[in-house]
């Protein structure tokens, strides 16, 4: 019994498009090696330039002496290498009041900053998760005291602490640092896509109550929220001079901001004694913590940008 074979036909490597299809090999290639775009290099190199200058001044001058400081060019260096004589002349300058100021700052952005972005995260949490009476008028005040400078309510800030008898005290900066409205709102958005609403339902479900499912399951989810909260609040505080202006007046209490801005403002007085190059110092050392946090929070930060950008 014969059975016939039909001759097989060879298989082309060449295979005829269905309709419908289309090729992703130049869409791949352009987004593994995007174009370049001259325009947009020349910019970035101009914001990086305008960006590092006054860093790099600060540091060149950093390592002059107060009589080198007015007798050389100020983005290079000369005579002797002075930056560390210079920093243990600011930190001993005056009974050391410079590490005192330096402790200052730190409680003020500890207790401050740290309250805030607590604050921000639990309210945060509450106004994207929870529905209530009157949340869109929140929505509306929110918006309206982010648009409201601070500057602006320094002087009834101030005349209401005078009221309470706590102007020259701590409190009278770290509690007006504990309202960010701006935080509040970022944590607003940020937590009304970053926690699905069917992981609480579940958790509520399994019997979890409302502060178990907010601190094990949702509060790790808002982890690079927080960090971005936490760095704005930080260097606001960090950097606030305006508010611990008005509000301070015994120097033991002064945070650096205000402290430099005196030490600088001694060159003016009568019989005063010019130290820049401690000023200076001073600066330098007053931007080392702050660059220091974002070079150890740059991972958490980075990593929720971009979170859920691809779908799996």
């Amino acid at each position: 019994m014969s059975v016939a074979v039909e001759p097989t036909r060879p298989r082309s490597d060449k295979r005829t498009p269905k309709p419908g299809y289309v090729r992703m090999k130049s869409s791949r290639r352009s987004v593994d090696t995007p174009k370049r775009s001259v325009l947009l290099t020349v910019l970035t190199g101009i914001v990086l330039v305008y960006s590092l200058v006054p860093l790099v001044w600060l540091v060149i001058n950093s390592s002059k002496t107060q009589e080198s400081l007015f007798s050389s060019f100020g983005l290079w260096f000369s005579g002797d290498f002075a930056l560390f004589s210079n920093i243990g002349d600011t930190v001993t300058y005056d009974d050391g009041i410079f590490g005192r100021w330096f402790l200052n700052t730190v409680l003020y952005v500890v207790a401050g900053a740290g309250g805030a972005t607590f604050l921000a995260v639990l309210g945060g949490y509450a106004l994207a998760k929870f529905t209530f009476p009157g949340k869109k008028a929140v929505f509306a005040v929110v918006l309206g005291a982010v648009a409201v400078p601070g500057t602006a309510l320094a002087v009834p800030t101030f005349l209401m602490f005078s009221q309470m008898g706590l102007t020259n005290t701590p409190w009278a900066v770290i509690i007006p640092s504990l309202m960010s409205p701006f935080g509040l709102y970022l944590m607003w958005t940020f937590a009304s896509e970053a926690i699905p609403t069917e992981l609480l339902e579940s958790a509520r479900m399994d019997g979890a109550g409302e502060f178990r499912t907010f601190f094990q399951i949702s509060l790790p989810l808002l982890g690079p929220g927080i960090v971005t909260v936490l760095l704005f609040t930080m260097v606001a505080t960090w950097n606030n001079y305006f508010l611990p202006l008005i509000m301070l007046k015994d120097p033991d209490w002064y945070p650096l901001t205000l402290g430099l801005n005196a030490w600088n403002n001694q060159a003016s007085t009568a019989g005063g004694e010019a130290i820049f190059n401690l000023v200076i110092t001073g600066s330098l050392l007053t931007i080392i913590p702050l660059i220091a946090a974002f070079l150890l929070l740059q991972r958490f930060w980075q990593s929720g940008l971009s979170a859920g950008a691809v779908k799996e």
